[in-house]
């Protein structure tokens, strides 16, 4: 029943019954199967489910779960508390600030959520792929593969949003999302502040990261530039050898876009430069700027890196490889992994290697990866003979190879089989 209702929202905004959409969505907000899926999604499937916000309330057994249940029924979704600011480690040092809400406030996030994303999913771009229901960044690479391996599009703007979801202009947020049910509540999550070292600080823009429904939300608000790039039109004129003439008609851009990372195609540099300070106007309007530091105007054979991979032109060739700095880094953490813990079991290593080395290779095993794969390969053999061998110092080192590194290397391999 939930997902016909989810159909319906779907087919309605197509064909712009919004009426009909208003009246879907206060169904979904009032309905008891769609508080069930969010308790479930809150408790059971999400990776956060064992961080607590300032209530430090967590449900992890059935018991606790049927109990949040009962309690989200008497709850008002207008008791809306400010989150817990936390940090995780980003690249170069850096730290990302997340807003952890209440379990609560994030149920009632997912049931506004699952209301309010079948009408948007019905609005958004083609190729905008970030945090939207059965895409992924393979889709997106195989899109830059599209505009880049015919020939035709040799130069890119690697765009990057300065502090997107920090950023985000609250009046243009709500103003996009119009008066629809959940409109209020979700001017109130953004409104909460958060609390950091026991005291609470306002919040004048962005979206909370951490929270459920913010990766919609910063969806709706960068909605939009493949629209305002479409009106840049280039027309040529064709002449048939039987003395008919015809005009043709494209598009002067292309455009690949995953939540606050996008490209921009096109087959001139002239035109990448030109198209940049529109880029940068339309962003002002939302309340976001272009990272400097991070966006850049380069051509397809000097390449670029865009959602870890590498897309590089090779002899007029379009290939696209894992970037190195993610490989390395994923060694790197192997490595470390090995050496801090020299006295456990090859059933150890292979139970918390499997699961790495599995999820990264079939991440990356739809691009050019045979090169890297086999030095991967080499590399984690290398890192396993060096803990046998510190495992057992006072073994021969034929020994450890046969016994040990080759016996936790065979079953790592044998799961990964790519």
């Amino acid at each position: 029943m939930l997902g016909t209702a989810l159909q319906r929202i779907y087919r309605a905004t197509q064909n712009s019954q919004w009426n009909k959409v208003r009246s879907l969505m206060k169904l979904m907000l009032r309905s008891f199967s769609n508080l069930l899926l969010a308790v479930r999604k809150i408790t059971q499937e999400n990776k956060g489910r064992k961080t607590t916000g300032i209530d430090g309330q967590i449900a992890l057994t059935p018991k606790k779960r049927v109990k949040l249940i009962h309690e989200m029924l008497e709850y008002s979704l207008w008791q809306v508390r400010p989150t817990k600011r936390v940090y995780i480690p980003k690249s170069k040092g850096k730290f990302r600030p997340l807003g952890i809400p209440t379990i609560k406030n994030r149920i009632a996030q997912t049931i506004v959520k699952n209301a309010l994303e079948p009408s948007w999913e019905a609005r958004f771009e083609p190729n905008s792929y970030g945090f939207r229901p059965g895409r992924s960044t393979h889709d997106a690479i195989e899109q830059v593969f599209n505009r880049l391996g015919t020939g035709n599009d040799i130069w890119i703007l690697d765009a990057d949003i300065k502090s997107a979801f920090d950023n985000i202009s609250h009046d243009y947020l709500l103003k996009t999302i119009g008066l629809m049910p959940g409109r209020e509540l979700i001017k109130q999550w953004l409104k909460a502040g958060y609390v950091e070292m026991g005291q609470i600080h306002p919040t004048f823009s962005g979206t909370p990261q951490g929270g459920t429904i913010s990766p919609l939300l910063a969806n709706i608000a960068l909605h939009g530039i493949e629209e305002f790039l479409s009106q840049f039109i280039v027309k040529t004129k064709h002449l048939y050898s039987s003395g008919k003439k015809s005009t043709r008609i494209r598009s002067r851009y292309g455009f690949i876009r995953y939540c606050d990372d996008f490209v921009i195609t096109a087959r001139k540099k002239e035109d990448i430069e030109y198209i940049k300070p529109y880029i940068e106007g339309w962003l002002k309007h939302r309340g976001l700027e272009l990272n400097h530091d991070k966006t850049k105007t380069v051509n397809v054979e000097s390449g670029f890196n865009f959602l870890g991979h590498n897309v590089r032109d090779y002899k007029g060739k379009c290939l696209i490889k894992p970037q190195k700095e993610k490989v390395l880094t994923k060694l790197k953490e192997i490595r470390s992994w090995l050496k801090n813990n020299p006295h456990v079991s090859p059933e150890v290593v292979t139970a918390k290697l499997n699961p790495i080395i599995r999820g990264w290779g079939n991440y990356y095993r739809f691009g050019v990866s045979k090169q890297v794969f086999s030095y991967f390969d080499y590399q984690v053999w290398k890192a396993l003979y060096k803990w046998a061998l510190r495992r057992h110092h006072k073994r021969r080192k034929r020994w450890c190879f046969m016994v040990n590194a080759v016996k936790a290397l065979r079953n790592i391999c044998i799961s990964v089989q790519i």
